[in-house]
């Protein structure tokens, strides 16, 4: 906290001056009773202050009174009272460079903090300031005035040494400032390791922040040290309290017999599920079989619900969590693993208990009805992607011996699944679906876990086919709790906004381009912009510049549609097992089917609700409505808390993988310095250009001071740094030649420096050989 006075000061003054500086008080109700500002000279005059040394000692005073926001100084006016009105609050977002900004609790614009403010506060503290000017670009500058609430008690970091003194430079690239350690509290961490200190004293005027060490993680390059960083860093729930491992306890490793009571008998159905050959946790099965022209698409969802109630031990830590946290290699899940991997997994050849969602698809790959009930299913094998792709493109003659022993009986089931996906791909086509072809990676370890190889993600059309499944039951549930008005969570895409789409349109009007749509343009704009990309050579990298035009997702109890999908509704329905707003939707359904909202509501609205094509929705199985399960406790209010934590929660979550994707990458590549390596521009910046290598996927900063051939100016519109003497130019997706000149694991960056010929060099090179050839 920032002290309001400074005794001292006073002492001092009243020593020093012949004629003693009145005290801030003074000053405070001289003001106040004067009713407008006064500048110094002034307050000099009414304070009878006219020696030199008193009209410093004033200048200090003053200064020391605004610096701890007792009063404001405006250049034109002078000094007056700070009101409540000067006052802003909002939290602190620290930037790697040492300033920082202030997000408005009220929303507008954010707010600049300077250097010296930011060494006294943390990323995401609250605080209060007042605004102090602007700076030369004319943003808003703030002054802290003081700390509301400090968010940050423990920090994560390298141990250093320096004159026998210990301290901490955070992982954190929003926490600029290092933070000082007691050595007596250093749990025998030794300078190099990675720690985890408790922040005993916060930073203020005199002195940095403090605190002890109070855990040791180990050594840099020690296996997992990645993904322990991240865990902490972001603050990730990763221990399970003494109450939740004992509820799952009693869980027991089977379904019990009661439990299938009262539910609708699917286990004959040949469910399968299909995923990649590492997973654990199997939270989806599916089904289809041909009808009326068209086809009835089963989506069989673990029953999270069942186990996992309202305000239950395990529904907390879940609410906690939010979502499970992938890493290469770990996940940290949301729920106890004798759930996710085993009551709640649909493993092959045992009763499990499902939500399910029984959709009919007409011809043309128009969901027609749904209907959803709780089940007992019984999954007939476990399928991998890579499997069910070879059934599906290999003739059965070629077919791998073991697959077609094992899953004989399966493969006209998957078969008739890709019919059904070619029918559903279609229609996302015509419908405007954006099919943004983005490419991922997966890393591959040796024995001391650390990166062999990063290779390219290749996704075949069982991964699509499972998709597109798991994307009608997300629409039919949206539609579903639409129509009767539940307060739930919908998963919303915002399209592109007013800078964000000018950008855009400047962009590709310098590669000749056009967005359609005007100032609202639909999916289908973008995805026509997409397709006649064809084999360019940057179509990767306007790809990418379209989706940066886009927001993120996010949960809302109010449904605006999903921009990307091109849905006018869509819901998390499928992975209940991982993301807590699933198991909320799972809780509403459930709510609908056992029909206990008070007064019969919901039973009354189910006989008006119709499907799509006008199949009565109201064909909803009902479980034993005497069943002890407690109504859906929710209303709109508490959905718009869940709204906005899971969709910070599933930030913290992405931020997460991405440090630890970051981390991952340098270590690889620092036994690559010196190396020549393809890659693409993929961003400009003023300070010089990131350059994707063409297979890894590696991003790396050519830092405008290796470009020592010239000077050169950033253009905005053109998104390209040019040559003022050479008139030479790189601009997003040339292709280029880069060495590996530096990696720096602490800031998780990577150097490159050019290697060859840039794409612009070769056509400046084309373009003179070609006029030399013409002269002759």
């Amino acid at each position: 906290m920032i002290l309001a006075s400074n005794p001292a000061i006073n002492a001092v003054d009243t020593q020093i001056h012949s004629h003693p500086i009145p005290n801030r008080e003074h000053i405070l109700n001289l003001l106040k009773k004067h009713g407008s500002p006064l500048n110094r000279k002034q307050l000099a005059v009414r304070m009878m202050l006219s020696g030199k040394e008193e009209q410093e000692g004033l200048r200090r005073r003053l200064r020391a009174m605004e610096r701890d926001g007792q009063i404001t100084f405006d250049h034109n006016t002078g000094y007056k009272v700070l009101s409540q009105d000067d006052m802003i609050s909002g939290r602190v977002i620290g930037h790697r460079d040492g300033f920082g900004f202030l997000a408005r609790d009220n929303g507008g614009d954010d707010l600049l903090l300077s250097q010296r403010d930011m060494m006294l506060v943390f990323d995401g503290d609250r605080v209060q300031v007042r605004i102090s000017g602007t700076d030369r670009r004319g943003r808003e500058k703030a002054t802290l005035i003081k700390v509301i609430e400090r968010n940050t008690s423990q920090v994560v970091g390298k141990l250093s040494i320096d004159n026998g003194n210990y301290f901490i430079r955070p992982e954190n690239s929003r926490i600029a400032q290092e933070i000082d350690i007691d050595k007596k509290q250093l749990m025998a961490a030794k300078e190099g390791q990675y720690v985890v200190v408790t922040i005993t004293d916060y930073p203020c005027h005199q002195y940095r922040a403090f605190g002890n060490v109070t855990e040791v993680l180990g050594n840099e390059r020690a296996p997992g040290m990645e993904i322990d960083l991240a865990i902490r860093e972001h603050k990730i729930p990763h221990v399970w309290p003494e109450e939740v491992i004992k509820a799952a306890s009693t869980m027991g490793n089977e379904v019990a017999e009661s439990d299938k009571l009262h539910r609708v008998d699917l286990r004959a159905l040949p469910f399968v599920t299909i995923d990649g050959e590492d997973a654990k946790d199997f939270d989806d099965a599916v089904y289809c079989a041909p009808q009326n022209k068209g086809w009835r698409l089963w989506v069989a969802i673990a029953d999270v619900s069942h186990y996992v109630t309202p305000e239950s031990a395990l529904d907390k830590e879940a609410q906690t969590r939010g979502t499970s946290v992938y890493f290469p290699g770990h996940v940290v899940p949301m729920l106890p693993e004798v759930l996710s991997n085993g009551l709640c997994s649909l493993k092959p050849k045992v009763d499990r208990l499902a939500l399910v969602c029984e959709m009919q698809i007409n011809a043309l790959g128009k969901m027609t009805s749904y209907q959803f009930s709780e089940a007992v299913i019984h999954s007939h094998a476990r399928l991998t992607y890579n499997q069910v792709n070879a059934m599906l493109i290999t003739p059965d003659h070629k077919l791998d011996p073991l697959v077609k022993r094992e899953h004989a009986a399966f493969i006209p089931h998957m078969r008739e699944l890709h019919q059904l996906y070619g029918v559903l791909s279609r229609a996302r086509t015509t419908r405007g679906s954006i099919d943004f072809d983005t490419k991922e990676v997966q890393f591959q370890f040796n024995k001391e876990r650390k990166v062999d190889k990063i290779l390219p993600v290749e996704r075949n059309d069982a991964h699509k086919l499972i998709e597109e499944c798991m994307l009608c039951a997300n629409v039919a549930t949206a539609r579903f709790l639409e129509k009767l008005k539940l307060p739930a969570l919908y998963r919303n895409h915002n399209g592109p906004q007013g800078k964000k789409l000018k950008s855009l349109r400047a962009f590709l009007g310098e590669k000749r381009l056009n967005l359609s749509g005007g100032k609202k343009p639909a999916p289908v704009h973008y995805d026509r912009l997409l397709r006649s990309l064809g084999k360019r050579s940057d179509a990767s990298v306007i790809q990418s510049m379209m989706l940066r035009s886009l927001s993120q997702a996010e949960y809302s109890p109010d449904n605006i549609g999903h921009f990307g999908l091109a849905y006018s509704a869509y819901a998390h329905f499928t992975s209940p097992i991982r993301r807590y707003p699933d198991l909320l939707i799972h809780r509403a359904i459930r709510s609908v089917i056992r029909g206990q909202e008070s007064g019969g509501k919901i039973r009354r609205a189910l006989k008006s609700v119709t499907g799509i094509g006008g199949d009565p929705v109201q064909r909803v199985y009902s479980a034993n409505p005497l069943d002890a399960q407690k109504s859906y406790p929710y209303d709109r209010e508490r959905m718009e808390a869940f709204a906005t934590h899971c969709s910070q929660l599933s930030r913290r979550a992405d931020k997460a993988s991405w440090d630890v994707d970051a981390w991952l990458k340098c270590d690889y590549m620092r036994d690559t310095i010196g190396d020549t390596f393809t890659g693409v521009i993929t961003t400009v910046t003023p300070f010089g250009l990131f350059v994707e290598l063409e297979d890894t996927k590696v991003e790396g900063l050519i830092h405008i001071n290796a470009l020592n051939n010239d000077s050169y100016h950033f253009d905005e519109i053109k998104q390209s740094l040019k040559g003022e003497r050479t008139n030479a130019s790189y601009a997003i997706g040339d292709t280029v030649q880069v060495r590996v000149a530096q990696v720096d694991m602490e800031q998780r960056k990577i150097g490159f420096e050019f290697a060859g010929l840039t794409d612009s060099q070769k056509r400046t090179k084309k373009i003179k050989k070609h006029t030399k050839s013409y002269s002759r």
